[in-house]
C-alpha cells in the first residue's frame, strides 16, 4: 500500500485539520463552495465573516443554553419554595394539641400550603385509631405501596379510598409509610393532588418523608385513647 492510500485510510483529527488550515490560510478563501457550505463568506478586507447559516447556528445554540438556564432557575426556585413551605408546615404540626388536631393540621397544610386536594394520616390494625385518622386493615399498607417500599409517588387506584369524599378529585398521590409507638403500629401519611402530574414516579419523596417523620414524633406525645 503506498503512502497516499495509507493516508486516505487514516482518520484526520481536529489538530491535523487546524494545523493544515494554519499553514494554508488561503485554502478556505480559495474555495467559495466550501465557504458557502460552512456558512462563511470573505468580505472585502479578505477577512472571513459569519454568514447567515453560521449565525443561525450560533443563535440556536444560545437559545438552547438560555432555555436550559431558565429551566434550571425555575426548578431551583420551585425547590426552594417547597422547602420553605415544608419548614412552615413542620412548625404547624409541632403546635398540634392532640391526635385529632394533628390530623386536621396535616389536611389543612396540604390544601393551604401546597395546593393539594387533601392530606390524611392513616393507621393499621384492629386496635383503636385516633379521632380524625383513617383506619386501615392489617397489611393494607403493603397492598397499596408494596411490601418493600417506604414511599410511593404517582397514582395508585387502591389508595383512593383513603381520601373519602374527595377521592374523585385525586389524580396523583404521595404516600410514605410510618411506624408509631412501641410496639410499633404501621401508619401511612398520604397527600392527594388534583393534577395527574402533581406526583410522579420519578420524583423524590424526601420532603414528604420528612413530614412523615415529624408526624411520627408528634403523634408519640400522646397515647391512643
Amino acid at each position: 500500500m503506498d503512502a497516499g492510500a495509507k493516508a486516505k485510510n487514516e482518520a484526520l483529527g481536529p489538530e491535523a485539520v487546524r494545523a493544515f488550515l494554519s499553514d494554508n490560510p488561503d485554502f478556505l478563501r480559495g474555495d467559495p463552495a466550501l465557504l458557502a457550505e460552512l456558512g462563511l463568506r470573505p468580505d472585502a478586507a479578505n477577512v472571513v465573516e459569519f454568514g447567515p447559516a453560521a449565525l443561525a447556528r450560533v443563535h440556536e445554540a444560545h437559545r438552547r443554553e438560555s432555555t436550559a438556564r431558565r429551566q434550571l432557575e425555575a426548578t431551583a426556585r420551585a425547590n426552594f419554595a417547597a422547602q420553605a413551605q415544608t419548614h412552615g408546615a413542620v412548625i404547624d404540626l409541632l403546635e398540634s394539641r392532640n391526635h385529632s388536631d394533628l390530623a386536621r393540621r396535616v389536611d389543612e397544610l396540604a390544601q393551604l400550603r401546597f395546593g393539594l386536594v387533601a392530606g390524611v394520616v392513616c393507621l393499621e390494625g384492629p386496635e383503636r385509631t385516633p379521632a380524625g385518622w383513617r383506619t386501615m386493615v392489617e397489611g393494607q399498607i403493603d397492598m397499596i405501596i408494596g411490601h418493600q417500599n417506604v414511599a410511593l409517588m404517582g397514582f395508585q387506584p387502591t389508595a383512593l379510598g383513603l381520601f373519602s369524599e374527595r377521592a374523585e378529585q385525586v389524580k396523583s398521590m404521595a404516600m410514605v409509610r410510618m411506624a408509631l409507638w412501641e410496639p410499633a403500629r404501621q401508619g401511612l401519611i398520604a397527600f392527594g393532588s388534583a393534577d395527574e402530574h402533581g406526583f410522579t414516579a420519578d420524583m423524590g419523596a424526601e420532603l414528604v418523608a420528612f413530614l412523615a417523620r415529624v408526624v411520627e414524633r408528634t403523634a408519640e406525645r400522646w397515647p391512643v385513647l
